[in-house]
């Protein structure tokens, strides 16, 4: 956990857990005497995830960016990721609060290693919001391809992590497209992965933190080629990162790389004539 100031805001870096997934698919069409230089993987070929969470609270209203996986996994498949998952109220502990204190649940997309935790079962057996007061917010069109059951996307998209929370009235926002959600809050569109993957970008006093969810997932695929063979649509991403990097670079964001287990937060930086990552700590 990593908490600090940004501006009038509080922030803080939660550790949602880790999940194993597949090097290949981490990776795309790049070959792996290349990305193993940089993420070992184990016997089965599984790379180690990190679930990078962001709490926000701005004196009004407590946000959380991105829930991890969550805990309503049974034994298989724990096995297959590997799965290392807290709690709501696991991931909270650090900070202080409990999972009634979350008002506000942005989900950049619905994939169960980022909305699995937005829900879990309660003492009666049934599915219920792990947030209890919280709004959830996602696009639109993210919330409609999540329903599609396309065979493609099947296994990425669980109904028990979304489902409940749009069963009950005004528990689920949907937005569309870019979005000021508060006056330092934005909701900016990051197409690829998902056709409405969104970023969350915070501003203040100290300049604009980036939460870009899996545009980069690690630090690894700044390179713009680097992209996972789980984007839905790979050149829309490599258009997002073309996009969205060199403004990074730019204007000096601090980054937020969900899946990385080495570098939770870095800023940008010109290193062999590529843009690359180095870590960034909050003074004091």
């Amino acid at each position: 956990m990593t908490r600090f100031d940004w501006g009038d805001l509080r922030l803080a870096v939660l550790d949602a857990g880790t999940v194993w997934l597949d090097g290949g698919a981490m990776f795309g069409v790049v070959p792996k005497p290349l990305w193993e230089r940089e993420r070992e993987a184990d016997a089965s070929n599984r790379i180690c995830l990190a679930m990078n969470v962001l709490l926000i609270e701005d004196g009004k209203r407590r946000m959380l960016v991105d829930t991890g996986a969550g805990s309503k996994w049974d034994e298989k498949g724990r096995r297959i990721y590997r799965l290392d998952a807290r709690t709501p109220r696991e991931l909270l502990a650090p900070v202080g609060l409990g999972p009634d204190e979350i008002d506000v649940v942005l989900c950049t997309h619905l994939h169960f290693d980022h909305a699995g935790g937005a829900t879990e079962v309660g003492p009666d057996g049934t599915l219920r919001p792990a947030f209890p007061n919280a709004v959830y917010v996602v696009q639109q069109g993210e919330l409609d391809l999540a329903r599609t059951d396309n065979e493609r996307i099947r296994a990425s998209y669980v109904r028990d992590n979304f489902e409940p929370l749009a069963a009950e009235p005004g528990r689920l926002r949907t937005v569309a497209g870019d979005v000021a959600w508060t006056d330092d809050v934005r909701l900016e569109l990051a197409p690829g992965h998902t056709p409405w993957m969104q970023m969350v970008l915070v501003g203040g006093r100290q300049g604009t933190l980036a939460f870009l969810a899996d545009l980069v997932p690690m630090t690894s695929h700044l390179r713009l080629p680097w992209i996972m063979g789980y984007d839905l649509e790979p050149l829309r991403t490599l258009d997002s990162k073309k996009r969205v990097l060199p403004r990074a670079l730019a204007e000096a964001w601090v980054l937020v790389f969900e899946h990385d287990v080495k570098t939770p937060l870095g800023v940008l930086e010109q290193r062999d004539g590529r843009i690359a990552a180095r870590a960034w700590r909050p003074e004091g």
